[in-house]
């Protein structure tokens, strides 16, 4: 338990990552898989910053340019993932990946 309370960033992180991770595997909307994926990054991010602090020390630079990396990559592909969810939305008529599914299964076998 003492681990736990020490570590408290790490066991943030682990249950942001687990939250998001199921929110993603558990929803059809893209639009709730974009947002599982955001909550995923974050907390990566939070991981890795976490890491990088030292009480006392001089402060790391390299945690913080590597997140920066990583923030600007995470927008990128959101916008990315938001370009084509429209895109979808725009020949389909939906955002729901089981009814995208469907119509295409059944364009197919015409």
């Amino acid at each position: 338990m003492n681990f736990l309370l020490q570590n408290y960033f790490e066991v943030g992180a682990i249950i942001l990552f687990a939250i998001g991770f199921a929110t993603l595997l558990m929803h059809n909307n893209l639009i709730k898989k974009i947002i599982g994926m955001n909550v995923m990054d974050t907390s990566i991010f939070l991981y890795f910053v976490s890491i990088g602090y030292i009480r006392g020390g001089a402060a790391n630079p390299l945690p913080s340019g590597l997140m920066l990396t990583g923030i600007v990559v995470a927008v990128s592909i959101t916008a990315f993932a938001l370009a084509l969810t429209v895109k979808l939305h725009d020949i389909y008529g939906t955002i729901e990946l089981d009814e995208i599914m469907q119509i295409r299964e059944e364009a197919d076998s015409i």
